[in-house]
């Protein structure tokens, strides 16, 4: 990865207190690893080794064409096979594969391999459709095996890729199943075990199998098992539920192709839109195998902060090990790759290493948490352990033979709890509940030389523990000011110190060491002895600031402080050497790379700096990284002191995101004040800008020349700056608004720059004329909206080619800027157009001419799609729009390049997941895919110039996810939901062969009775077809009350749906046309009875039996308030509901006559009424929902109010 300097692009280094010496060594190039090497030894049946496990990973060589595929082996649960030898088979060169390193632990099996959640999920279950899993689906992993033990040394460094490597669990061309089968298929596996140390070797199938992943081929999630259970599971046996998958009906229906039956390449090519589009698992341009998901994540940009980085550097490779959201990144910095450890569906927490740094331990905080452990070599998961505890994990820590783990939980009453995660153990070998008033316990570690010892401490209390068998005893000693007469601060981490028995240091937050130790006298207790009674024995000062860092190495204690300090200690607390001049930040992460066979002894010429004592001798420690509190990690090489900055990242929220139109370019700017242009194809810093601090970077865009880069701040302020240097193009920033800007768009002649802020206002400016102006003047300012704007964009005026500015608010309102006739400080309106009524839209953007219709399309929140005329803004089509657990966020078309005008996509965000919906939208489910992008919420969305790329914001976060786009995917996933009215049938409670679809037809055919009188004697005419006027009848009678405004959208939908290519309107619509219709405009989950009871907390007054509103002033909202309603409908309506009219009121019976339903209404109805009385009484249900009534989105409650 490139370092960044403040405004010009250069590789970063600086020497820290020495004369440089000499580099260090060059990271290895791993051996080719071709065909008939070795491979591990064979488990026993059902039972696969890493390098067939991985078969996510992308082979090293190809198979040649005539040669068959090994066929997998059959898992049988609890079934043994004897291993079987192979003859080694050498190399080209001559040699044979490097083994992989030796077991965790001497004696000890090692962990089986898991299939972790990935992000990807699931649409949830519109209402009124077949019950299906939930949106969201949780993770899980079927039963597997385990890795085979290894013979000798450590495996060469796998090749690095810029893609990621497989996510927990994943299996090369597995098939997507369906929801109906998704359960069953979830939960299959082998428990074949593995007999250490047999020395058997497994025969090859004549292809290489290399132990690094080259390609993710990222697994779904699959169900869990109970809570605190481990589970084990074999890549082998990865034919198991993709959660969410793309084309998943959100109605559960099952797809043409059971899980695990076959692979895409086993369907015949499927047909989207009209098209074929081939799914073979080779592409027929192409030897490139065709990833399975429609997204996968090749790159993070970013690193959490809050999370030390961990160095993995040994004598083979050059690696560091840092987290982005819910990713691990194993981070290559001499060849500037990354290896992506992905399978958890929450902001990893905590991560821990083994000492050799083969294993590696991923946990995460929050609902459906994990512990991952995977083997840092072949970056495969090989043990998951699902919800460890309730809340996830805060922190946790690895024995240094990696066989034991021990996690602390997220809740407030927290729980330590031990695993021996090398056994198929159902839980922890111990655990206990620790006493709140003890704080949160934020760091835990074993003692290196008695894993039976551990230390934690919040910043609070400092607690000792000892365990054995199943039993964990804990003991928290007392220490205040008072104790030793000294202000003693907030503990910040802990360690044991080496060779000393049962001695503890802990660090403070005003520089202080705590020394503890053994509350019982040494004649008591032996060295080593099992006992967490411990007493402090004594303070020491170090120095004034806090410590942040307190770790060892070799003989040395080490500490990193608030002033980005490295200090190394004696065992006496005498310092030996102190590095100063790094100038990082504050040091939150101190980590040295592994070096068993390291040695003290080294030539005078070498450039080890002489240490602190008065013999000068040379101080000689291996490499470390530095991490800090501002995102910004280092390399320090000891000989010679050379500091490499290998990451200078973000250290603050990351909103602003764009591409640039015609190149690889990505810029990025965040909360820091930081701007950075990276050119995302080679993972290079181009340029970077570091803006004054409180300069927080809101917004960025490229004009379409790509040549200028408009930026928005959170003060109001904006600036125009060249692209190639980011350099100012007006002599001043702009300071027309009075709030955060938190959108800008250029036209597309680049004539013109517009920008939208938070107090609602647009603001235009132009390009200068003349030589008396500026490159960029002001034009003027409108406050258009009363409500947040949601998006605003540029467009082209169809016959003069004249750009049209456009913006959207959360009042739902439309607004068109008359950019033409405006004129300096008076920017005017063209139209201002009302387009919801009760949901509240979220974003537009300009629909590619994949029809002869110009439109915009729009989502809302209400799970819907909308297209508007570009002219007349009427809403020409209402469609059902991806239910991935949040309404759509954004929205952006994929660009395209010599792909047919048809083959359009659209890719979008919602709260937490990115995902691409093929066009034209239809409403049919199986189009769309989702998957979890940032767990804390994605805050913007930017494609590529050539449409491969899709990149994500999270935020607060502080990443950006680049995402590798695979259209071929997602339309054979499309392809195996069915053609026509197949996926529509799935979204009808009970399908096709329900009730409900039986009742639908006996109403479609009454209505074309009624539509030829019911009365009427003559005989009638019965068809495939109702008239238009009785669209409304029907949709009523299934259970579906759209309001006026609604049903005139449906009649128009149909009636004009074929005017442009005929001239003519529609008058009559079919069965098939009617049911999509009823699909595509019902409410997505349902009306909750939520909504009422939301309704009455905000309209009504308090009172014993719940908010109330008086009869009077309901009936006057019910008149007053949304569509309005005559005295005389309302009167109709409300008796017929309570029962005192036939059904069918005057659309069946005839007219009505309301004399004297004032009078009956004010008899009939209560004086007060409340949530319930009213649902009761007027409506006829209880109202007993629950907040778990329908999806929770962000959206929801904030717009009730809005609604009303």
């Amino acid at each position: 990865m490139a370092d960044e300097e403040s405004s010009v692009p250069a590789e970063e280094k600086m020497e820290a207190t020495q004369t440089a010496g000499p580099e260090g060594a060059a990271a290895e190039v791993p051996p080719a690893e071709t065909e008939g090497q070795p491979e591990p030894e064979a488990p026993e049946t059902g039972d696969q080794g890493p390098t067939e496990a991985a078969d996510g990973a992308e082979k090293t060589e190809e198979k040649p064409e005539e040669e068959k595929p090994e066929p997998e082996p059959t898992e049988t649960e609890g079934t043994k096979e004897a291993p079987t030898e192979e003859k080694p088979v050498q190399e080209e060169g001559g040699t044979t594969e490097e083994e992989k390193p030796p077991t965790p632990a001497a004696g000890s099996r090692p962990a089986s391999q898991a299939e972790s959640a990935r992000g990807q999920s699931k649409p949830a279950t519109p209402a009124g459709s077949k019950a299906g899993t939930p949106q969201g689906s949780k993770p899980g992993t079927p039963k597997g095996s385990r890795p085979p033990t290894p013979k000798a040394s450590k495996p060469p460094t796998p090749t690095g890729s810029q893609q990621g490597t497989p996510r927990a669990g994943s299996r090369e061309g597995s098939a997507r199943a369906s929801p109906a089968g998704e359960k069953a298929g979830s939960r299959q596996g082998s428990a074949g075990k593995e007999r250490p140390g047999s020395g058997k070797e497994r025969p090859t199938s004549g292809t290489d199998r290399p132990p690094s992943a080259g390609k993710d081929r990222p697994s779904s999630g699959t169900a869990r098992p109970p809570s605190g259970r481990s589970r084990k599971s074999s890549a082998a046996s990865q034919k198991s539920a993709r959660a969410g998958s793309a084309g998943k009906p959100p109605s559960g229906k099952a797809s043409p192709v059971a899980p695990g039956d076959q692979s895409v390449a086993d369907t015949k090519p499927p047909t989207v839109g009209g098209r074929q589009t081939p799914v073979s698992r080779k592409s027929e341009t192409s030897e490139e195998p065709i990833p399975i998901d429609a997204l996968n994540m090749v790159w993070s940009f970013g690193l959490n902060k809050r999370v030390p980085a961990i160095n993995m550097t040994d004598e083979q490779r050059r690696l560091v090990l840092y987290t982005c959201a819910h990713t691990a990144v194993l981070y290559d910095y001499s060849s500037n790759t990354q290896k992506l450890l992905q399978g958890h569906c929450n902001m990893i927490s905590s991560t821990c290493v083994s000492e050799d740094r083969r294993w590696i331990a991923t946990a995460d905080s929050g609902q459906d948490s994990m512990v991952i452990v995977w083997d840092s070599y072949s970056c495969i998961p090989v043990q998951t352990l699902f919800d460890p505890h309730v809340g996830g994990v805060t922190t946790m820590a690895m024995t240094p033979d990696a066989k034991y783990l021990v996690t602390v939980s997220a809740a407030q009453t927290q729980t330590v709890a031990i695993w021996d995660w090398t056994t198929e153990s159902e839980g922890p070998i111990c655990q206990a509940e620790l006493d709140p008033a003890f704080g949160h316990q934020s760091y835990i570690l074993f003692n290196p030389e008695d894993p039976t010892e551990l230390v934690s401490n919040s910043e609070s209390q400092v607690v000792f523990y000892s365990w054995k068998g199943g039993n964990l005893e804990y003991y928290a000693p007392e220490l205040d000011d008072t104790t030793f007469n000294r202000a003693v601060g907030q503990y910040s981490q802990s360690i044991f110190q080496s060779n000393f028995g049962t001695r503890a240091f802990t660090a403070t937050s005003v520089g202080n060491i705590v020394v503890w130790d053994s509350k019982r006298p040494s004649s008591e207790a032996p060295a080593n002895s099992n006992d967490a009674t411990k007493k402090a024995l004594k303070l020491v000062r170090l120095q004034d600031r806090a410590i942040t860092v307190l770790t060892t190495t070799d003989r040395y204690i080490v500490t990193g402080d608030v002033m980005g300090h490295v200090k190394f200690y004696d065992d006496q607390l005498t310092m030996i050497n102190w590095y100063s001049d790094f100038d990082l930040g504050p040091v939150n992460a101190l980590s040295f790379m592994y070096m068993p066979e390291f040695s003290t002894d080294v030539a005078e010429s070498s450039g080890f700096p002489p240490d602190a004592t008065i013999a000068a001798s040379k101080f000689v420690v291996k490499d470390f990284i530095v991490g800090t509190a501002t995102a910004v990690m280092g390399h320090v090489r000891a000989d010679g002191t050379i500091l490499d900055v290998i990451l200078l990242e973000h250290d603050a929220a990351v909103h602003a995101i764009c591409t640039h139109p015609t190149e690889p370019r990505l810029c990025m700017g965040s909360y820091s004040g930081l701007l950075k242009i990276w050119d995302y194809e080679r993972k290079e810093v181009l340029v970077s800008r570091q803006f004054e601090r409180g300069n927080m970077i809101r917004c960025v865009a490229f004009d379409p020349t790509g040549l200028i880069l408009a930026a928005g701040f959170m003060d109001g302020s904006v600036r125009v700056l060249d692209a190639l240097t980011l350099d100012d193009e007006v002599s001043e920033p702009f300071r027309y608004a009075r709030d955060s800007v938190t959108h800008c768009c250029f036209s597309h002649d680049s004539n013109f720059l517009a920008t939208a802020d938070a107090d609602f206002t647009v603001s235009v400016f132009r390009t200068g004329r003349g030589a008396e102006e500026e490159a960029w003047v002001y034009l003027g300012r409108h406050r258009a909206h009363y409500k947040l704007i949601e998006s605003l964009m540029f467009g082209m005026e169809l016959d003069t080619n004249q750009p049209r500015l456009l913006s959207l608010g959360r009042d739902r309102v439309m607004v068109e800027y008359d950019l033409g006739n405006s004129s300096k400080d008076d920017l005017r309106l063209l139209s201002q157009d009302r387009i919801e009524q009760s949901a509240v839209p979220a974003c537009m953007a300009w629909y590619p001419p994949v029809t002869k219709e110009s439109f915009i399309i729009t989502a809302n929140s209400q799970y819907k799609l909308k297209l508007y005329n570009t002219t007349t803004k009427m809403c020409r089509k209402t469609l059902l729009g991806p239910t991935y657990g949040a309404p759509v966020q954004k929205v952006a078309v994929l660009p395209t390049t010599g792909s047919p005008i048809e083959y359009r996509h659209l890719a979008y965000i919602t709260t937490d997941k990115v995902g691409l919906h093929i066009l034209p939208a239809d409403g049919n489910p199986h189009k769309a895919m989702a998957l979890i992008a940032h767990p804390t919420g994605v805050a913007n969305l930017a494609c590529s110039y050539d449409g491969k790329y899709v990149f994500t914001a999270g935020g607060d976060d502080c990443t950006t996810h680049m995402w590798s786009v695979s259209l071929k995917s997602l339309d054979a996933a499309c392809s195996l939901g069915g053609e026509n009215l197949i996926p529509f049938y799935g979204l009808l409670d009970g399908g096709r062969e329900g009730e409900f679809f039986r009742e639908l037809e006996d109403y479609f055919y009454y209505a074309q009775i009624r539509s030829q009188g019911v009365d009427a004697t003559v005989d009638r005419e019965v068809s495939t077809t109702v008239p238009l006027s009785e669209v409304p009848y029907v949709m009523r009678a299934l259970g579906f009350y759209p309001t006026e405004q609604e049903i005139d959208d449906m009649l128009n939908e149909v009636k004009f749906s074929k005017y442009v290519e005929t001239g003519q309107y529609v008058t009559h619509i079919d069965l098939g046309d009617f049911i999509k219709l009823y699909i595509n405009h019902r409410p997505a989950f349902g009306l909750s009875p939520l909504d009422l009871q939301k309704a009455f907390e905000i309209l009504g007054i308090d009172s014993v039996d719940g908010p109330a509103i008086d009869r009077g002033s309901l009936l006057d909202l019910l008149q007053s308030k949304g569509e309005h309603m005559t005295e005389a409908e309302l009167a109709e309506f409300l008796t017929t509901l309570i029962g005192m009219n036939p059904e069918g009121g005057s659309s069946e019976l005839g007219p009505y006559h309301s004399d004297g339903g004032a009078t009956v209404l004010e008899d009939a109805l209560p004086a007060d009424f409340t949530a319930a009385s009213f649902a009761a009484d007027v409506l006829g249900f209880q109202l007993y929902a629950t907040p778990t009534a329908r999806p929770a989105t962000a959206s929801t409650a904030s717009n009730t109010a809005d609604d009303l």
